[in-house]
């Protein structure tokens, strides 16, 4: 199959201008490395390859840092930087490593007594790091990174029993279950990201319980406005959450929004491709290695969205 000419932009931007790890991970969505005509698949040489740049981000306690995250860049082992290894672990699925079932281990470590993670740990070298990372509470448990963090482990969990039985993910998932419900009776609107996640994590959790999973999202659904659009506030000038935001591929969550809404927002991301290739992002960044390392990972994501919604 000819390659399209919007992936093959951004297969030159990539090239030019991304992380390693992106780079991998695109050549695992595409299948790079495969015979000619072979359909993508994890066996091609690019799996391993995606998972050895993982690797260079990880740390001795099984934890990962050093800027995997990219506007955090401190070597310690993070709950963000999880987020984006167990992110790298599913998309490379159904190949599993023992490094999954670790990372749980390491969580289990971090975790509060309610089950939920800090949005950040202390941080040693605050160069190149968000405020908001660095001024972040360590004591008190963040439905928006916790809910992230397990979205991403239950899709991990899919295809890997270390992590599906493991039970950090059970106290995890207990703890964002009743945090989401919660917001019933609490009298405040959900952060944009917060509920970004909340919705994500509801999506992934459908497959194992989806009697559960369709509670949370009736809870969310009154606090996603019919456009699908969120302001990020604080954020940048114009930083939004989006529809495909909050449905990156296709799912249960989807039901929160019109079709026409969803097709409305494809249009849009694949119109969002810059001149050079790659896609851009309307946050800020903290450091000139981070805006580059968000377009790559940025750019990785749009076409994993539209392939998944075929488009």
């Amino acid at each position: 199959m000819t390659e399209s000419s919007t992936t093959a932009a951004a297969r030159r931007f990539l090239t030019t201008h991304a992380r390693m790890l992106d780079r991998h991970r695109f050549a695992v969505l595409d299948g790079s490395g495969a015979p000619e005509g072979a359909p993508a698949t994890p066996a091609t040489p690019a799996t391993p390859a995606a998972l050895a740049a993982l690797a260079a981000y990880r740390n001795a306690d099984g934890g990962y840092g050093h800027g995997l995250e990219p506007d955090l860049r401190s070597p310690e082992s993070q709950p963000a930087a999880a987020l984006h290894a167990f992110e790298v672990l599913a998309e490379v699925t159904p190949v599993t490593t023992p490094a999954a079932r670790e990372l749980c281990d390491w969580l289990t470590t971090v975790t509060l007594p309610d089950g939920g993670l800090p949005f950040a740990l202390p941080i040693g070298d605050s160069v190149g790091c968000a405020p908001f990372w660095t001024q972040a509470d360590h004591a008190t448990s963040s439905l928006q990174i916790t809910a992230v963090v397990a979205l991403h482990a239950h899709r991990v969990a899919a295809h890997d029993r270390g992590v599906a039985d493991h039970p950090w993910l059970a106290s995890a998932t207990e703890y964002c279950v009743a945090a989401i419900l919660r917001l019933r009776h609490e009298d405040r609107v959900p952060h944009a990201y917060e509920l970004a996640f909340a919705v994500r994590f509801a999506d992934a959790l459908h497959g194992a319980h989806p009697e559960t999973a369709q509670e949370l999202l009736t809870v969310l659904g009154a606090h996603v406005p019919a456009t699908g659009l969120v302001p990020v506030q604080p954020g940048a000038p114009g930083e939004t959450l989006r529809p495909l935001d909050l449905c990156p591929q296709p799912g249960p969550a989807n039901a929160l929004l019109t079709p026409e809404v969803v097709r409305a927002d494809l249009d849009r991301l694949r119109d969002r491709q810059a001149e050079d290739g790659g896609w851009t992002v309307d946050f800020d960044s903290y450091s000139p290695a981070a805006a580059l390392d968000w377009r790559g990972y940025t750019t990785v994501n749009a076409l994993r969205t539209l392939a998944a919604y075929g488009s």
